[in-house]
């Protein structure tokens, strides 16, 4: 039994997991991958060298989809925990082409050539093994590049492996110019093992055990059932609390977000730090891509004294809920109450209705992603 279905297996042994054979297949499949990947590779012959022949084959990577909360990210970390490979990278495919982008834009300013097989090579001279969490494809600047990064990656001995919560033929579904996405897909079918790991149990949704999604009062007991949702969908010890990662999300233009707790796509945000600093509607695009779930402490009511942060919380709101992302909540009052009276309330009556969608049960079984 290999490294990756031995560790799978000691969580269902300690209560942490429960049985499910479809995630267990997948643990075995993967478990093999990096057993490949610890093998040592043949170098590259001096001909190869001397003329820029393509790298010696990698393991054949792996494209793992399936529904929201169906364990994609939990079977990563096992993965990528026991790949005895280096270097390997394991990044949110949003933040990847984020950093993309800034790679091609650099190369432009000392070079007008070509700038994609250069920046596909520098992703493969820091990666043998390249890990992507929530592959999804959402606008055309990412769709034009995408076929052609990904064939000089893997022509360069780079093994891929990504989570995608949709099938490959899905990508990009009914997104501008598609044709010129149609490379990727015919990419990622004919050079990755597409697996599926879909079914009716959604673990993320059983974790949170029906507890609430919107909390009032802000207070001590509001902070504790948010603090027990978030240990709860990230599987992080309680008792290492004081360890919770941080990250800094790239906004563009070289600007960054601190986020204060950020784990396994769960981020935890100060209404202040999200509404209280100038933002618009960009920042919370990006923070969106980023996170399936969305922990929001410290709302307070709203109104025309604090307007710029009641505009920007509309925004908010907005671009989580275009992109499905689960929002767990405290606040001063309920929905229907955090906007009573004055200039503007008209136009929070849509975020009221938004708010109050997404408590119900048909959107927490949505996936994550933009809609389409």
């Amino acid at each position: 039994m290999n490294a990756v279905r031995k560790a799978y297996d000691a969580l269902v042994a300690g209560g942490e997991l429960r049985p499910d054979p479809a995630q267990a297949a997948v643990a075995d499949r993967l478990g093999r991958l990096a057993e490949e990947l610890a093998r040592p590779r043949p170098k590259q012959g001096l001909f190869g060298k001397l003329f820029g022949g393509e790298a010696p084959p990698a393991p054949k990577g792996l494209y793992l989809w399936g529904g929201v909360g169906r364990g994609k990210s939990m079977l990563m970390d096992l993965f990528f925990t026991h790949a005895n490979v280096e270097p390997k990278t394991r990044i949110h495919f949003h933040q990847f082409m984020l950093e993309t982008h800034a790679r091609i834009f650099a190369h432009r300013q000392s070079d007008p050539g070509d700038p994609i097989p250069p920046v596909a090579k520098s992703w493969a001279d820091e990666a043998r093994l390249l890990c992507f969490d929530e592959l999804q494809v959402n606008n055309i600047a990412d769709a034009m590049i995408l076929s052609r990064l990904f064939t000089t990656l893997l022509a360069s001995g780079v093994t891929v492996v990504a989570t995608s919560n949709r099938v490959p033929a899905d990508l990009y579904k009914d997104g501008l110019s598609r044709e010129l996405f149609l490379p990727f897909i015919a990419l990622i079918e004919q050079q990755l093992e597409v697996i599926p790991l879909d079914g009716p149990t959604d673990y993320r949704l059983h974790r949170m055990g029906g507890m609430p999604t919107y909390y009032t009062p802000n207070g001590p007991e509001a902070t504790k059932a948010l603090s027990e949702l978030f240990f709860r969908l990230t599987d992080f010890p309680v008792e290492d609390r004081n360890n919770v990662p941080s990250a800094d999300l790239g906004l563009g233009g070289g600007r960054i977000l601190h986020v204060p707790k950020s784990l396994k796509g769960v981020a935890v945000f100060s209404f202040k730090r999200l509404c209280g600093e100038a933002r618009g509607a960009a920042d919370y695009l990006a923070v969106a891509r980023a996170y399936h779930t969305v922990i929001l402490v410290g709302v307070p009511r709203l109104g025309p004294e604090n307007r710029n942060e009641a505009s920007r919380f509309v925004t908010l709101i907005d671009a989580l809920y275009e992109w499905r992302c689960k929002l767990l909540i405290a606040a001063d009052a309920p929905p229907e109450e955090l906007y009573m009276a004055g200039d503007g309330r008209f136009e929070f009556d849509r975020t009221v209705s938004r708010l109050m969608e997404m408590q119900s049960a048909d959107y927490l079984a949505e996936g994550h992603g933009l809609r389409v």
